[in-house]
Formats: structure tokens, sequence, C-alpha cells
């Protein structure tokens, strides 16, 4: 496989054009080769509630939807991402600013404490619950055990998780 150098100068000016859905809104940005899709929504685009933790895809703070499935955003290339739909925790809330059930499930049950990985487990269990591969309290820790709690909120967050399952499985009924 051939590679070219790029020198300083052109690296510093390469930008790439793409297009992505961001909570609903279509948006044309054009980013280097080399920016996260986590850089991209923070630094970029302002949307800040999607966290940065570790930067290494160990924590899960970083957690968006990308076309309905949760992904680590600091490990995703926005340019690989052209033409896909981006979902933060700001566009879990509907159009008139209801909160998503998931959200409020979190805050009924109090899973959080300092709120640092809250964005990133709301999506995360968002995401969970459309893939259907939860369904009891031992298969919802397994499949949230990519997104870390320093407080160590588990039980509740757990709860949360659960009560929105029940809801979904009651009206599917």
């Amino acid at each position: 496989m051939a590679t070219t150098a790029m020198s300083g100068e052109a690296a510093d000016t390469a930008r790439i054009a793409i297009r992505l859905t961001i909570n609903g809104a279509p948006r044309e940005v054009e980013v280097t080769p080399w920016m996260t899709l986590l850089d991209l929504l923070r630094e970029r685009l302002g949307l800040t509630g999607t966290k940065k933790g570790c930067d290494h895809g160990q924590c899960g703070a970083c957690t968006v939807l990308l076309d309905g499935r949760r992904i680590n955003a600091c490990l995703a290339l926005a340019v690989s991402k052209d033409g896909s739909e981006v979902t933060t925790i700001e566009g879990l809330s509907g159009a008139n600013g209801a909160l998503h059930p998931m959200q409020e499930a979190f805050i009924e049950h109090d899973a959080f404490q300092c709120g640092y990985c809250t964005p990133g487990q709301i999506c995360s269990a968002v995401g969970l619950l459309g893939e259907g591969r939860a369904r009891n309290r031992d298969e919802i820790r397994e499949q949230m055990s990519g997104n870390l709690c320093r407080c160590g909120a588990y039980p509740n967050i757990v709860d949360a998780i659960e009560d929105v399952l029940h809801v979904k499985a009651e009206a599917a009924e």
C-alpha cells in the first residue's frame, strides 16, 4: 500500500467535508482526518453533554448513539461516520423539552452522584434497550459493563434501566 507523506503545512490545512445528522438536525462540517467524533461534538459543535473521560474507550463517558447503536465517541474518527445519525444526551429529550423516559428514571432512582458519567450511562442504556439483549438485572449489569461510574451508583443505574425495560415490555404486551 502506497502512502503519501504530507508536509506539516498541508497536514494542518487538510479538511474533509462530512455530513451528519446530529440530534435530528442535518449538519455539514469540515474535519481533519484525525478528529474524533467526541472532539467534533464537544470542541467544534459545543455539545458538551458528551464527556471526555479516559479518551481510550475504557470508561464509556463519551457514549453516544450512532445510527441507534451505542459507541464510544472517543474511538471513532468523525470522517469515518460521514452520513450517519448521531444522538447525544442533548438529543434524547423531546422537542418540547420533555425528558426521555431513561432520563426520568435516572432522576427517580438517584442513578447519578457526581453526574460525570451520567450522559454516557443514559445513552448506553437507551442503546441497550434498543438492542433488546437485556431481560434482567444480570444482563443489564453485563451489557452496561463498559460504562464506569467512579461514584459506585451501579445499583441505582440498574434500577433505573430495569424500570424502563419493564415499562417498555408492558407497553409491547
